[in-house]
């Protein structure tokens, strides 16, 4: 029989699969606690220079600098104010550069070497240079450890959301990753919680860093994608991992038989990689689209995300707002991803909806404390310049959303 055939018989989100989905799932909230950690561990206090001209070096800025908040961070610690300050912003983007490099360069490794094996290495590596990062000497080498950890959580995490994905039949795939989408939001709000408690940079990114290593022991109790292993052509694994979620599932023990996998039958023809998106009309059409939506989508809600230290008020408040905001979107998305009058003719479009409607619920409180009274609102002209580039980077996407459907058509 075939996979999706075998998997029916087996049952496609029973019991084996709740329990494996639900613990790659709740893995998003050590994801996002990496992903976001800057935002704390790098935000910046009031402070007050008690002298009028500006010290040249760090050492005469240190004597002369006082801070008023009750945290430290990476700018207490290294004194990133002033001529330094541009340093804070190069840490998150060297995280968000390794971000880039973990995500290309994962998802062609675990196709070749296997989900588990790539999903491992990145895990431990990530869990690795965390701790480097929570006890670095210097800021050098807290930059060096937060692009390396770029590179694990990017790609661990796109190989973990894989392996979620082909455990569980294809009618629970809307279901499974809008899932790990809200966990990831509600991680973000678990990273305040932990952040209001631990005021200490280093402690906090040591906290935060820690579930990692439950998630990576655990996770070698994890079974290899089934859908992998098939597609290798590896059928007698594949049948052995289709019987032990058989039995997890309360089901007695099957007779299953996989056929060979058409892909591997083909000896004449090289295997796809990434040159066949650009090969094919349609295809590099699709591509070139959905990456410049995931582009604005991106650029829009991690510039948001990122910049919640800036708000005035309650910091610890604002970036778990940040994170739950998010959360009503996704019982929304869940719900009309499935419907075939809201897809319409192209699967992608209830992607965008889905980005689209974090942003608007996020930018609906962002307009909320727009109309709050000049004498309490903290907002600064640069706020006004993002919400109008949103504005423009949403109108780009909604033509480009519509020249895409006319292309796919």
């Amino acid at each position: 029989m075939e996979l999706d055939g075998a998997l029916g018989a087996v049952g496609e989100f029973g019991r084996s699969q709740r329990r494996l989905a639900a613990f790659l799932v709740l893995l998003q909230v050590y994801v996002a606690c990496q992903s976001m950690l800057i935002v704390l561990v790098g935000a910046v206090p009031q402070y007050h220079i008690n002298q009028e001209e500006i010290p040249a070096s760090r050492d005469e800025l240190a004597k002369h600098t006082q801070f008023t908040d009750n945290f430290t961070s990476i700018v207490t610690e290294w004194y990133l104010i002033k001529q330094e300050a541009y340093k804070v912003s190069l840490v998150s983007s060297l995280f968000f550069a390794g971000l880039l490099i973990g995500n290309i360069a994962f998802g062609p490794l675990s196709d070749k070497l296997g989900r588990k094996p790539v999903y491992l290495s990145g895990l431990f590596f990530d869990v690795i240079f965390g701790y480097a990062a929570a006890f670095a000497p210097s800021y050098e080498i807290f930059a060096m450890s937060r692009f390396i950890v770029g590179i694990m959580n990017g790609g661990m995490s796109l190989v973990s959301f894989v392996l979620t994905q082909e455990y569980v039949g294809k009618s629970f795939w809307s279901f499974t990753g809008s899932l790990t989408n809200l966990t990831f939001a509600v991680g973000i709000a678990v990273y305040a919680l932990l952040g209001y408690y631990i005021r200490q940079w280093r402690y906090l990114a040591f906290v935060s860093n820690c579930p990692g290593i439950f998630f990576f022991l655990l996770s070698l109790l994890l079974p290899e994608s089934p859908r992998w292993l098939y597609s290798q052509g590896n059928t007698i694994e594949a049948e052995r991992v289709l019987q032990y979620l058989a039995l997890g599932n309360g089901k007695e023990r099957l007779t299953i038989k996989l056929k060979p996998c058409a892909g591997t039958m083909k000896t004449d023809e090289s295997a796809p990689n990434v040159l066949s998106l650009v090969k094919h009309p349609v295809l590099r059409w699709r591509t070139v689209i959905l990456m410049y939506i995931w582009y604005v989508c991106s650029l829009v809600y991690y510039g948001l995300t990122l910049n919640a230290g800036e708000l005035g008020g309650n910091l610890y408040l604002n970036v778990a707002l940040y994170g739950l905001v998010e959360v009503p979107a996704f019982p929304l998305c869940m719900f009309f991803i499935e419907k075939p009058w809201f897809i319409l003719q192209s699967n992608f479009i209830s992607i965008v909806w889905k980005n689209d409607s974090q942003c608007c619920l996020q930018h609906s409180v962002y307009l909320y404390f727009r109309t709050l009274p000049d004498s309490i609102k903290p907002f600064q002209w640069r706020h006004q310049m993002q919400f109008c580039y949103f504005l423009m980077t949403k109108y780009v996407s909604c033509k480009s959303l519509k020249l895409g459907n006319q292309l796919l058509q």
